[in-house]
């Protein structure tokens, strides 16, 4: 499972690394998380300066997408031409998007009235393109999901690596990840959020 995080100038490093982070621990099985870029490198809101794994083309070629979050996202949303080169496709992959990544989502046409989450930042300019914003960490709705909160990404993650791998799997990861003392009630807790929303 090659999965696509979309990464852009002023992103927000929680979204983006953690995500990236928690996934690659299915390495094992055949999958990887790339920080997917727009340029060959890109700075975080705190000035934090990588290298895109893969570009912005990837992400029409990845099992899965998840649109992180940044200071410059509405930048982007504005961007006719930057936005005409991210080419989903909700039939075939699974598409997440966290925070102001909400807007993006919007703007490409992926959530029309259907509800979703985002922070309380972007919160009025996701309701300015037409979105059903609810108070809530995670939604999600076939093969699209949103998050609200940086510290939601690991339910993005988790839904993710549910829908490909089974919950065994994604509960393995978060576990690996939680904190000591608090693993089996972080995977319960995340379970909690996550499960309503994975496939009977």
């Amino acid at each position: 499972m090659q999965v696509a995080i979309l990464t852009f100038d002023g992103f927000n490093e929680i979204d983006s690394f953690v995500a990236a982070a928690i996934i690659n621990r299915l390495r094992p099985l055949g999958w990887m998380a790339h920080i997917t870029a727009p340029s060959p490198r890109v700075t975080s809101m705190n000035g934090v300066e990588v290298t895109a794994q893969r570009p912005l083309a990837f992400a029409a070629q990845a099992d899965a997408v998840i649109i992180g979050s940044g200071m410059k996202t509405r930048e982007v949303a504005d961007d006719a031409a930057l936005l005409a080169q991210i080419n989903l496709d909700p039939a075939r992959q699974l598409i997440g998007a966290q925070c102001s990544g909400t807007l993006l989502l919007a703007r490409l046409g992926l959530i029309g009235s259907l509800p979703a989450c985002t922070d309380l930042i972007s919160k009025p300019w996701v309701q300015a393109a037409g979105v059903d914003v609810i108070d809530a960490p995670f939604v999600a709705h076939g093969n699209v999901a949103t998050a609200g909160g940086c510290l939601a990404s690991p339910y993005l993650a988790a839904w993710i690596m549910a829908r490909g791998a089974g919950w065994d799997a994604a509960a393995s990861a978060l576990h690996y990840v939680a904190p000591v003392g608090e693993k089996q009630r972080y995977v319960a807790s995340a379970q909690a959020v996550v499960a309503p929303f994975l496939p009977a």
